[in-house]
C-alpha cells in the first residue's frame, strides 16, 4: 500500500510502499478514502509529542470502508462506512476506565501515534473504537468530525451550558462547534488573528453573533470560552473576557506555556481547565448529533502525496476550516 511515513520528527513525510496490514483479533481492515489533517499531527511531526512509534503513519480522522476483519471482529459488515478517531485502544481495567473516564486511561493507545493511522491506502483498527459514519455527506466532509468535531464537542460539554460562548482560534474544531452551539441557542463570539476578516466572515456565516480580533472588547462578559489555538497567552486573554463563574477550556493536546496572571482574573469562581482525548460515548453522541444540526464542514482537499504541503498550510494558517487528504475509494 501507499503511505506517507514519518521516519524522524522534524523531517518531511516520505512516500513509501508498505506491506498491506493484516487485521489482528478484534480488528477490522479499512480501505481508507480520506483522512483529516489535525494540529495534533503537527505536534507529532515537530516532536512536541515525544514518544511516537517510529516509523509512523500519521492520521487519526480516518474515513473509509470495511474490507476485512480479524478473528472475533463482527461489529461491522464488509462495505460499511466507518470512522477511526484518535483514541484507538484502552485497557478497560485501570481506575479511569472503570469510572467512565477512558479518555484518561493509563495505557491508552492512540491512532496515528502509538499505532499507524490513515495517511495510507489501508489501515487496521480495533472495531470497538470505530464509529459508523451516517448521513449523505462525502467522506472528505465527514473526516473532520472524527477529531476536530469530537474534541470540540467534548470541550463544549465541559465548558458548561452558558449562553455566551467565546471561541479562540476559528479553525477546524471551532467552525464545527460554532454550528453546534448556535443550534443549542447559544450566542457565539469568534476570535481570530488580528485582521483575519476572511475567517471572521466565515464565523458569521456559520452563525456567530460576533467575530473579531483577539482582545477586542466587543467579546466580553462571556459565560465560557474554548481555546483551540495552542497559544498559552490566549488562556489569559479568555480569562479576561470571562463573567463571574465563567469557564475557560483548553481543547489542545499541546500548548505553549500559560503566562502568569493576577489572581483577580481567576477570582469570583472563574475556572480554567483542559480537555484530554475523547471517550467512545463522546463519539457515539456527536456522530449521531452532527447530521441533525446539520454540521457543514469547510474543507481544503489535498492528494495523499501532498501531505507535507497540507501540514505546512495548517502550520501557517493557510487553511480555512479543515484540511483533508483524499486517498481513494
Amino acid at each position: 500500500m501507499r503511505a506517507m511515513v514519518l521516519e524522524a520528527p522534524g523531517q518531511p513525510l516520505v512516500e513509501r510502499e508498505l506491506p498491506d496490514p493484516e487485521p489482528a483479533e478484534g480488528q477490522i481492515l479499512i480501505e481508507v478514502s480520506t483522512c483529516g489533517v489535525c494540529r495534533t499531527d503537527l505536534h507529532i511531526f515537530d516532536g512536541e509529542l515525544t514518544e511516537p512509534k517510529l516509523p509512523l503513519v500519521l492520521g487519526h480522522q480516518v474515513v473509509g470502508q470495511v474490507v476485512g476483519a480479524g478473528k472475533g471482529a463482527s461489529r461491522f459488515d464488509e462495505g460499511d462506512r466507518i470512522g477511526v478517531p484518535w483514541l484507538g485502544w484502552t485497557d478497560g481495567t485501570c481506575r479511569y476506565c472503570r469510572s467512565g473516564r477512558e479518555n484518561l486511561c493509563e495505557h491508552a493507545r492512540f491512532t496515528g501515534y502509538d499505532v499507524d493511522g490513515g495517511y495510507a491506502d489501508l489501515a487496521v483498527a480495533d472495531e470497538r473504537f470505530c464509529f459508523p459514519v451516517a448521513g449523505e455527506g462525502t467522506d472528505e466532509h465527514a473526516a473532520p468530525l472524527l477529531c476536530a468535531g469530537l474534541i470540540g464537542y467534548r470541550s463544549l460539554r465541559l465548558a458548561g451550558p452558558g449562553e455566551r460562548l467565546g471561541l479562540y482560534g476559528f479553525g477546524a474544531s471551532a467552525h464545527i462547534i460554532c454550528q453546534v452551539a448556535v443550534s443549542q441557542g447559544r450566542s457565539v463570539f469568534a476570535m481570530t488573528r488580528k485582521g483575519d476578516t476572511e475567517t471572521q466572515e466565515l464565523a458569521r456565516r456559520l452563525g456567530a453573533e460576533w467575530a473579531g480580533d483577539v482582545g477586542d472588547p466587543g467579546a466580553s462578559d462571556l459565560d465560557a470560552a474554548i481555546v483551540f489555538a495552542p497559544v498559552g497567552d490566549l488562556m489569559v486573554e479568555a480569562l479576561r473576557a470571562m463573567a463571574p463563574g465563567g469557564t475557560v477550556v483548553s481543547a489542545g493536546i499541546h500548548m505553549s506555556d500559560i503566562p502568569a496572571f493576577p489572581y483577580e482574573l481567576l477570582w469570583r469562581e472563574r475556572t480554567m481547565r483542559s480537555v484530554a482525548n475523547l471517550t467512545r460515548r463522546d463519539g457515539e453522541e456527536f456522530m449521531a448529533l452532527a447530521p441533525t444540526v446539520p454540521v457543514e464542514t469547510q474543507i481544503q482537499v489535498y492528494p495523499l502525496a501532498d501531505a507535507n504541503r497540507a501540514l505546512d498550510d495548517l502550520r501557517h494558517g493557510r487553511v480555512r476550516g479543515a484540511a483533508v487528504l483524499s486517498i481513494g475509494g
